[in-house]
């Protein structure tokens, strides 16, 4: 008996809807003002964000080109088995599972709820209650599961009931997509013109550097690098589209197009709500702020403004978790599929036609991260694995090209191979830097958690389990064999 499978049936703008929708979240409401204490220059802010898009939209035009060509369920999975072999595809996999995907969702959800303390007060232990009980992980840090109880049941909830929705129609879940897809980018346009219209800005804002802030040298590098891991964490969820490739219609257009629209999209809007944000306040008010939405919006539209954001945030943070949930689960299903992960998560829901069982495993181990984090340390988790691969995804297309010569390419990236090879270059330099701040600071005693090589550990813990499932499918093969 035949198993049922996946059918094609996103077409073009649920496509662009989900490479966008996965792209807004809340970031970009939150990232500004840290990245600006980060460099003390609107300049070299606005060329960050203008930098990070730049980069990211390379990888993309990398994953377009394998996309296009391997229009498989399980995306970048299915691509590094072509690459790789089956080990690094599973510790890749792996990664997405245990990291990469679960952990974002559980990131990004986390500040819709933080964000509805606007409207109602959640409640919450005492802080001698939440320090109580810790998680203790040597050389790493300590992770305060009681902490913020009412924000992160909130967070909770929205991820079950997400996934519910995503669980019981792959057609629902792209108009629900589709449709907070097209309210945030509405609403940041929105709040872009009130800004940029409201004459109480100032055009001399987008030159005058920090007061306090004068950076050179290492330190300007380093600041440069911080600052580029809050726009990737803003641009991060273009590859989510490569997970579904498998049920996209006309792949070989729409891949391509579909990435394109929406990172170009992404890109333009966020560099458009920077300048909007620096026209209202100067770089050192803007460093120094909060909720730098918030702040440049309150001059314009008075206490008003703090609700608007915050309902602007929670759409944009609704819309990019059903996206994630959506895409992300497919991973996992593939490998299940191919008998690399646990079976009951390869099997397809025989009424709706969806990966249930994965999309309800990922959303137990998000609702894990959700105890046992928050915002700031899920995000610094994910970017960190997420550009590792990023990074050996890029280099893949020149294995491809070489092992795969023949194959019908719909799309081929432009400016191959230097453009590639940027980006892998680039990767490797972040992935150092990186975890050399994130050690330098732990040790320093700036921050109490290294989120970095918690990743790492993360990621490895996984390589067990693939001798496990290797064992298990010389078995049946061994089985299958004595039967016949």
């Amino acid at each position: 008996m035949l198993q049922p499978t996946l059918s094609r049936k996103i077409g073009l703008w649920t496509t662009v809807s989900l490479v966008a929708g996965s792209i807004i979240g809340s970031s970009i409401f939150m990232k500004p003002a840290i990245m600006a204490g980060q460099l003390g220059s609107p300049l070299l802010l606005v060329g960050v964000w203008i930098a990070a898009g730049l980069i990211s939209l390379m990888g993309a035009a990398v994953n377009a080109e394998i996309g296009a060509m391997l229009p498989v369920t399980g995306g970048q999975y299915v691509f590094f088995q072509k690459m790789y072999g089956n080990f690094f595809a599973y510790l890749y996999g792996w990664a997405a599972f245990a990291v990469i995907n679960t952990a974002s969702i559980a990131s990004i959800a986390f500040i819709f709820s933080q964000y509805a303390e606007t409207f109602v007060s959640l409640p919450r232990f005492s802080q001698g209650v939440e320090q109580s009980i810790h998680w203790y992980i040597p050389f790493i840090g300590k992770l305060y599961p009681l902490e913020n109880a009412g924000v992160k049941t909130l967070t909770i909830i929205l991820i079950v009931v997400l996934t519910w929705v995503n669980c019981r129609s792959v057609k629902a879940g792209g108009r629900v997509q589709v449709l907070f897809s097209a309210a945030k980018i509405m609403a940041l346009v929105l709040m872009v013109c009130m800004l940029f219209f409201s004459g109480k800005g100032d055009v001399a804002h987008f030159t005058e550097p920090s007061s306090t802030i004068h950076l050179s040298g290492t330190a300007l590098v380093a600041g440069i690098i911080a600052a580029m891991s809050g726009a990737f964490a803003a641009y991060d969820g273009w590859n989510n589209i490569s997970f579904v490739a498998g049920e996209i219609k006309e792949p070989g257009r729409n891949i391509p197009k579909g990435l394109f629209i929406g990172l170009v999209t992404c890109i333009i809007l966020y560099v458009i709500t920077n300048l909007a944000y620096l026209y209202i306040l100067p770089v050192d008010t803007m460093a120094g702020s909060s909720l730098v939405a918030t702040d440049a919006l309150t001059p314009v539209a008075g206490n008003a403004g703090a609700g608007l954001i915050a309902l602007l945030v929670m759409v944009s943070s609704l819309g990019c978790t059903n996206g994630n949930i959506l895409a992300c689960a497919r991973v996992s299903f593939e490998m299940s599929r191919q008998g690399c992960f646990f079976a009951s998560t390869g099997k397809v829901h025989p009424k709706y036609q969806t990966p249930a069982n994965a999309l309800w495993l990922h959303t137990l181990v998000s609702c894990l991260f959700v105890v046992s984090g928050s915002f700031d340390m899920l995000t610094d988790l994910f970017i960190f694995v997420t550009w590792i691969f990023y990074g050996f995804g890029a280099y893949g297309i020149f294995i491809l090209r070489r092992k795969m010569p023949a194959a019908e390419r719909p799309y081929k990236v432009h400016g191959y191979p230097w453009l590639p090879l940027v980006f892998v270059l680039f990767t490797a330099f972040y992935f150092v830097m990186t975890l050399y701040t994130d050690i330098s600071n732990y040790v320093s005693g700036k921050t109490q958690f290294i989120s970095s090589v918690f990743g790492l550990l993360l990621v490895l813990a996984g390589v067990p389990l693939y001798f496990y499932f290797r064992m298990k499918r010389k078995e049946a093969g061994n089985s299958s064999t004595t039967a016949a």
